[in-house]
């Protein structure tokens, strides 16, 4: 046969060929055909709580609750994610009607260079998600697979949510050791830094050794009204994380305000120990300068922020790239952290979840409770990667509610 009829016949049988659920032929590739926000209803209230990076102003924890995207197809399968903005909407309708969902990478990088399409970076991440669901699903596999699966499971960290006495986070920390948890994050933001101190010092005596202890001062940002509570100066800065190396904390987070670059790296040259940020930090770019700055030693990125997956991966790989941890940020606390998972399975250079647990309050299955499947932190303190198609969990479908 000559090389152009072998071509030919080549690009014929390619057109038409068939794998286990996923068809490559052009005919037969799924096209968007809508895109829906719903609100999700609450089973219950678990308490009134305030965060300790936003001081009065106490908020209702529910179980369930949120909003949800869900991009549809000709071919009857959906993707699912965060909710877009009521802004947003109909920008994206407007831009993926019509679209194959697997020009993710097409369609991000115009959400990206416009913007316009976007209200904000959280609707990028959002649609995003949504499409990978789609992808991976239409492949009958897992995302962290479908991506190159590194790790089944990871170990999750309990994120504190309040600002507590070191009494009480004594008794968490102990309580938390003995339901399998590996670590636990305690917020920094007493007036006094000795309570601080004193806080971190009380946990690690009741845990011993073998338990992480992470700290986050939240100093990068305060969200909605002007109430920060304490804002640290430098040298509020390195007396602390000088004083936390006696506890062996894991790391110091956010020590000063976002864009303190000089500030930041000056403190990590200062100090021993480790110093973690970038939850709040829009695009790749920004961790280039924050790694060439020396600025932190293990870096946040938040999918929800750092321009949905596109960025989330591309971070990580200038992370690997630099020999630095990634360990993002916590997602949201439903489907970003869900999608933050699968990103975790795929990667070798990061050794934790962060997961948003301040119980009796704020348990983490508060926002897992609009699943039908959610996952689990099992006994040994480990979550593992979903093994369903795509995201791998179903919304309960019976909490959406009608507009």
């Amino acid at each position: 046969m000559r090389r152009r009829d072998f071509l030919t016949s080549s690009a014929g049988a390619l057109a038409t060929l068939t794998l286990p659920g996923l068809s490559l032929a052009q005919s037969d590739r799924p096209r968007i055909t809508d895109i829906k926000v719903y609100r999700m209803g609450t089973l219950g209230e678990t308490g009134i709580m305030e965060s300790a990076w936003a001081p009065g102003r106490p908020y209702m924890r529910r179980i369930g609750g949120g909003t949800v995207t869900e991009i549809f197809t000709d071919q009857g399968i959906s993707g699912i994610a965060p909710g877009l903005s009521a802004g947003g909407l109909n920008r994206m309708r407007q831009l993926l009607l019509g679209q194959d969902p697997f020009d993710n990478e097409l369609l991000g990088h115009q959400m990206r260079y416009t913007n316009g399409a976007a209200n904000n970076w959280r609707d990028v991440g959002c649609v995003e998600i949504a499409l990978w669901d789609i992808v991976g699903k239409v492949a009958g596999q897992p995302l962290y697979k479908l991506w190159g699966a590194y790790q089944d499971r990871v170990p999750a960290y309990a994120s504190m949510i309040q600002l507590s006495t070191p009494e009480e986070r004594a008794e968490q920390a102990l309580r938390m050791q003995e339901e399998g948890w590996q670590g636990m994050k305690i917020r920094l933001h007493h007036l006094d830094m000795s309570e601080d101190i004193r806080t971190v010092e009380m946990a690690r005596r009741a845990v011993g050794e073998n338990f992480a202890i992470m700290t986050d001062a939240n100093q990068a940002q305060s969200s909605g009204i002007w109430q920060p509570g304490i804002q640290w100066d430098y040298k509020r800065a390195l007396d602390t994380a000088r004083a936390l190396n006696d506890y062996d904390t894991y790391w110091l987070e956010e020590p000063l305000r976002r864009y303190d670059y000089a500030g930041l790296a000056e403190l990590n040259r200062a100090t021993d120990i480790t110093l973690a940020g970038g939850e709040n930090n829009q695009g790749v770019q920004e961790f280039v300068d924050i790694i060439e700055r020396g600025i932190y030693d293990i870096l946040q990125p938040e999918i929800l922020v750092t321009e949905g997956v596109q960025g989330l991966r591309a971070v990580a790989a200038l992370g690997l790239a630099h020999h630095k941890q990634v360990i993002p940020h916590h997602g949201g606390g439903q489907l970003g952290t869900i999608a933050q998972l699968h990103l975790i399975g795929t990667w070798p250079h990061c050794p934790w979840i962060e997961i948003m647990n301040d119980p009796p309050i704020s348990p983490y299955t508060n926002g897992f409770a609009i699943f039908e499947n959610p996952p689990q932190v099992d006994a040994e303190g480990f979550m593992a990667m979903p093994q369903e198609a795509g995201l791998g969990v179903e919304l309960r479908r019976d909490l959406i509610l009608e507009d």
